[in-house]
C-alpha cells in the first residue's frame, strides 16, 4: 500500500483550482499610459522640465563624473586664478611670509569671494603639498570639477524647446584650447562642449582662466568613448559635423547647422581621428583664402559656432 501511495504522489495532472491565476492573465494590463507617463519619451522629459522650472530644483549634474581636485601654485598664477573667478576651496598661506602686494590681493580677492577656507600653513607642509614646486608662500586649492553626462547636454537644449548646439573636442589637450571653446560656445548660444575621458584636456585651472569665467554657465561632459557617444547623438536624431581640412562641404553651405547638431574639432596638426572622422555625417571645411593651413580648436570652433548662430536667428 506504501508502495501504491509513492507512485500516486508522483503522478502528473490538473491541480485543483488555478487561484485565480489563469483570468488574471487574461485581463492584460490595462490601456496604453499616456506620453507623458511613458518612461524616456519626448514628452515625459518635457513634463519633468517643466516640474523642475516650477519647483526651482536644478537638473541633475555629475553624471560624467569629477576630475581630481587641483593645486595653483605661486603668487601671480594664484592672483590671476582668483582675479578670472576660478573656483577654488582653499587659500593656504605660509607663515611668516613677506607681507607684499600680491599676498595682500590675494587675501583680499579670497575674502571678497566668500567660501575659500584661509589656512596658514609652515613652508616645509606647502613644499610637500607641491611636490617641492616654487609656491612663494601661496597655494590654491581649486575643487573637482563636476562633468555633466552627454546625453544631458541634449535634454537641456530640447527641455528649454531648443535644438541642440554642442561641441566635441577630439585629441585636444591643451585646456587653454578647451577653455577658449567653453567661451564661443556660450557666446553663440551653445548647449556644451563634450570631451573625451583620457587623453584630452579637462578642466583645470588653466582652462577655467581662459574661458573668462563663461565655465561656470557651461557644461562640460565628459565621454568614456567619444565615438560611441557622437553614435548615440546620430541615434537620436542629431546631425554630426566634423571640421576637416579636406572636408566635402564648405561650412556657408551647410544646411545642417540649422537643425540639431553636434560639431566636432580635432587637434591642431593631426585633425579628426580616423574613428571619428568616419563617424561624422558631414566633414567639412572652413574656407582660408590667406593660405593658412589650419585654426587652432578654439578659433575654428567659433568661426562654425558663428555660422550656426547666423542661420537660427
Amino acid at each position: 500500500m506504501a508502495a501504491n501511495n509513492r507512485r500516486m504522489s508522483g503522478k502528473k495532472g490538473a491541480q485543483v483550482g488555478s487561484g485565480g491565476k489563469r483570468r488574471r492573465a487574461l485581463e492584460g494590463k490595462g490601456p496604453t499610459p499616456p506620453a507623458e507617463m511613458r518612461k524616456g519619451h519626448a514628452k515625459q522629459r518635457a513634463a519633468q522640465a517643466k516640474s523642475r522650472r516650477a519647483t526651482g530644483r536644478p537638473q541633475p549634474k555629475g553624471r560624467g563624473g569629477r576630475s581630481a581636485a587641483e593645486l595653483v601654485v605661486g603668487r601671480n598664477p594664484v592672483v590671476e586664478a582668483l582675479r578670472e573667478g576660478v573656483p577654488a576651496s582653499t587659500l593656504y598661506v605660509q607663515q611668516f611670509i613677506d607681507n607684499d602686494e600680491r599676498v595682500r590681493e590675494a587675501l583680499q580677492l579670497a575674502a571678497e569671494r566668500g567660501g575659500i577656507n584661509l589656512m596658514e600653513a609652515p613652508r616645509p607642509e606647502l613644499d610637500r603639498m607641491t611636490n617641492g614646486l616654487n609656491h612663494q608662500g601661496l597655494v590654491l586649492q581649486v575643487p573637482p570639477y563636476e562633468y555633466a553626462h552627454p546625453e544631458d547636454l541634449a535634454d537641456a537644449a530640447y527641455d528649454e524647446g531648443e535644438d541642440p548646439l554642442i561641441v566635441a573636442l577630439d585629441g585636444v589637450t591643451d585646456p587653454r584650447n578647451l577653455g577658449a571653446v567653453v567661451r564661443s560656445v556660450s557666446a553663440f548660444g551653445g548647449h556644451g562642449v563634450v570631451v573625451p575621458e583620457r587623453r584630452a584636456a579637462g578642466m583645470t585651472a588653466g582652462a577655467w582662466k581662459t574661458s573668462a569665467g563663461t565655465a561656470a554657465r557651461t557644461p562640460v561632459a565628459r565621454a568614456t568613448n567619444l565615438t560611441r557617444a557622437l553614435e548615440a547623438y546620430k541615434k537620436a536624431g542629431i546631425v554630426v559635423v566634423g571640421l576637416a581640412a579636406d572636408g566635402e562641404v564648405e561650412v556657408d553651405q551647410l544646411e545642417a547647422l540649422e537643425g540639431p547638431v553636434v560639431i566636432v574639432v580635432g587637434s591642431e596638426g593631426k585633425g579628426l581621428s580616423r574613428l571619428v572622422g568616419e563617424t561624422c555625417d558631414f566633414r567639412v571645411r572652413i574656407p582660408m583664402p590667406g593660405g593658412a593651413e589650419s585654426l587652432n580648436a578654439g578659433v575654428a570652433a567659433g568661426v562654425v559656432l558663428y555660422e550656426a548662430a547666423r542661420r537660427r536667428a
